[in-house]
């Protein structure tokens, strides 16, 4: 049975990290239009006032799946290895890493209920870990896989088809589009 990596944020649910952004800011900006990968660079100016006003949030509480997530695992983890690989340490507050974890296994437990505890990596190098399949939103964490699977988000919209073919990566959109890929193979 081959093994499948498949990334939490950014691929099955965006959390509520941008919305404490916005919220902390009082802004309504567009993810879609960000240019950064790190979110918090648009509080680096107060980073520290907001990491004191958003220590006690829950960033996975009342968070959606991605549309056609769930049904998509659930078969998925019924054809492969399939493990959920997440990060969890934020490097500017170390001390809080432990809460993000928590709420990520608790989200995990209730969302996806199918895919059990021993399925979940928690880690800070995703691409140290082989892997017969990835899924991830990051190029780099693709590494170590035979098949590379990008997740489109909006820091990896700018990659050109000809970058991605490059490195050997498949660019996906949806769950539906990873639904035809892994499950629908001739």
């Amino acid at each position: 049975m081959k093994t499948l990596m498949v990334d939490m944020d950014h691929v099955i649910t965006n959390g509520r990290y941008f919305d404490y952004i916005c919220e902390f800011l009082g802004e309504n900006l567009e993810l879609e239009k960000q240019q950064t990968y790190y979110l918090q660079d648009l509080v680096s100016h107060q980073k520290e006032e907001f990491w004191e006003w958003v220590k006690e949030k829950n960033f996975y509480e009342k968070a959606p799946l991605y549309q056609d997530c769930y049904s998509v695992l659930e078969k998925l983890n019924q054809k492969y290895e399939l493990y959920i690989v997440t990060a969890y340490l934020w490097t500017d507050v170390i001390d809080l890493s432990g809460e993000n974890l928590k709420n990520k296994y608790y989200y995990l437990r209730k969302m996806l209920p199918f895919i059990k505890p021993k399925q979940y990596i928690f880690t800070t190098n995703k691409k140290m870990i082989p892997f017969d399949i990835k899924v991830d939103d990051r190029v780099d964490n693709l590494e170590q896989a035979s098949t590379k699977i990008l997740f489109s988000a909006w820091h990896n919209k700018k990659l050109t088809e000809k970058e991605l073919k490059e490195k050997g990566i498949i660019r996906v959109n949806d769950w539906k589009e990873i639904e035809e890929l892994l499950l629908n193979e001739k």
